[in-house]
């Protein structure tokens, strides 16, 4: 499967209507000018990225669900893309400069030589920017890949359709698509995937996630630290803070 391929086969897995289908390819230069606030950021774009598509618009006269809008966020249109990265590319510095560079919420399927991702960003106006959104975070995860379970991968896609997700509006929907990336990174921690829409469940896995995240970033400071470390006695207090933070871990993936 071609890296186009397979980012048509989760589009696909969308099941938009025809009408909200764009699939028109971006100029890499409207993301240079647009989305590069760094020279090191336009040589990463430039370097990295092979191809962007517009692969559908998501409006109220496309899907037939209302738009969105308050003081903090803007719903009215909700766009997916896909882009190819190059061998090599800052995968994830580049995903998340496609999300700044558009100031409608994305839904970004990204494919490269290690296999192919979905990210969503939630965005928010800017304070005292009148016009400007700024992301709030990106929450990305690996989908067609060879780590990835067939199984887990297949429930995945099949919790993808349009017609699955909240259709109160724009805003819903977005958030049921983020839902299930969310629901299939702490799969791969638990290894059951899990897919559904009840708030409390949402915000204790989301919680979880972040508290999984945490943890491993500290396991791996205190490792490099342990290393470097030259006294003994030192070295073994961090290797038992290791420990029970690995403790603690393991116990954090019940909450997945």
């Amino acid at each position: 499967m071609t890296d186009m391929a397979a980012i048509n086969a989760i589009v696909s897995a969308l099941e938009l209507p025809p009408g909200a289908r764009v699939d028109a390819r971006v100029p890499k230069k409207i993301l240079v000018e647009q989305g590069a606030p760094t020279a090191a950021d336009k040589r990463a774009i430039q370097s990295g990225v092979e191809e962007i598509q517009w692969m559908a618009a998501l409006k109220p006269n496309t899907v037939a669900i209302p738009a969105f809008a308050d003081a903090a966020r803007n719903y009215l249109e909700i766009a997916v893309i896909g882009s190819i990265f190059r061998a090599g590319a800052r995968i994830a510095r580049l995903t998340e400069l496609i999300h700044r560079a558009i100031p409608y919420p994305v839904v970004l399927i990204t494919a490269d030589p290690g296999g192919v991702a979905m990210s969503v960003a939630p965005k928010r106006a800017a304070q005292n920017e009148g016009g400007k959104v700024v992301v709030e975070r990106v929450v990305a995860v690996d989908v067609l890949a060879p780590l990835v379970p067939p199984d887990m991968e297949r429930a995945f896609m099949n919790s993808l359709p349009l017609s699955n997700q909240p259709s109160r509006d724009l805003s819903a929907v977005y958030d049921g698509w983020l839902a299930r990336i969310e629901a299939l990174a702490a799969a791969r921690l638990s290894g059951a995937y899990v897919a559904n829409d009840d708030a409390q469940t949402i915000e204790r896995r989301r919680a979880a996630l972040e508290s999984h995240a945490q943890l491993a970033r500290d396991i791996a400071g205190l490792r490099a630290k342990a290393t470097r470390e030259k006294q003994l006695n030192r070295r073994v207090d961090l290797n038992i803070e290791i420990q029970r933070l690995e403790q603690a871990l393991a116990a954090q993936k019940q909450h997945l």
